[in-house]
C-alpha cells in the first residue's frame, strides 16, 4: 500500500473538484482524503496500491468542463496514518 500527498493547482477551488475527487477515489477503491488549502490550491492524501494511484491521478489531472487542473505534486509519503475510507474536510 503506497500513500501519497497530491497538491493541486490550476481551478481547483469553487468548482466542485473535492467532490470530483471524493467520487473518483471511491470509484477506485481509493482511501484518503481531501481538503482545500489557503493558498488557492487542494491537498489530497490518498492511499492505495500503485497502480490505482496512477490511475486516480490521470483522471484528476483531466478535470471537468468546470476544473482545470494545471499542475499535480505527488509526493510519496514514507509513514501515514492508515485510511478507510475518502472524506472531504
Amino acid at each position: 500500500m503506497t500513500t501519497c500527498e497530491i497538491t493541486a493547482r490550476g481551478r481547483v477551488q469553487g468548482v466542485g473538484f473535492r467532490w470530483f475527487v471524493q467520487r473518483t477515489a471511491l470509484e477506485l477503491g481509493i482511501c484518503g482524503e481531501v481538503r482545500n488549502l489557503s493558498d488557492g490550491s487542494v491537498m489530497i492524501l490518498a492511499q492505495a496500491e500503485e497502480h490505482l494511484l496512477n490511475s486516480f491521478q490521470a483522471t484528476i489531472q483531466k478535470g471537468t468542463s468546470f476544473i482545470r487542473v494545471d499542475s499535480l505534486e505527488v509526493a510519496k509519503m514514507e509513514i501515514a496514518k492508515k485510511y478507510n475510507d475518502f472524506e472531504i474536510k
